[in-house]
């Protein structure tokens, strides 16, 4: 089994930064790819970016490029997500991911392990 932990969530205006921050623990050595999704209220949940562990290859959700930024530190068997610019449309609960295949893509039942979220709120 894999646990993954997410931290850095918060209240912050339009335009601010945030840092997320997941933990991974467990059998981690099988996984290849660790992803963001998001899910606002009353919406179901979206990819925003992966990365590959192997590779670092990033791929991200079209709103987000350019002012969102994955990373992952695998000594620390970590992943990031980098925010900036953010608007109040990123609201929403913000989970780490991550799956045995090298290229996890963007639909969350190729994901079989799961945190359990972190709250991002941005106000206009």
């Amino acid at each position: 089994q894999v646990q993954l932990v997410e931290s850095g969530g918060g209240l912050v205006q339009a335009g601010d930064s945030l840092n997320l921050s997941c933990a991974a623990s467990g059998r981690t050595l099988g996984i290849n790819t660790m992803a963001w999704f998001r899910q606002a209220p009353g919406k179901e949940r979206h990819f925003v970016a992966g990365i590959n562990r192997n590779t670092a290859d990033t791929y991200y959700l079209d709103s987000v490029k350019g002012r969102f930024t994955i990373s992952r530190d695998n000594a620390k068997r970590s992943v990031y997500l980098k925010m900036t610019s953010l608007e109040p449309e990123d609201t929403a609960i913000y989970y780490c991911a991550a799956t045995d295949r090298p290229y996890g893509g963007r639909s969350a039942e190729t994901y079989a392990y799961w945190g359990q979220g972190t709250q991002v709120t941005v106000s206009s």
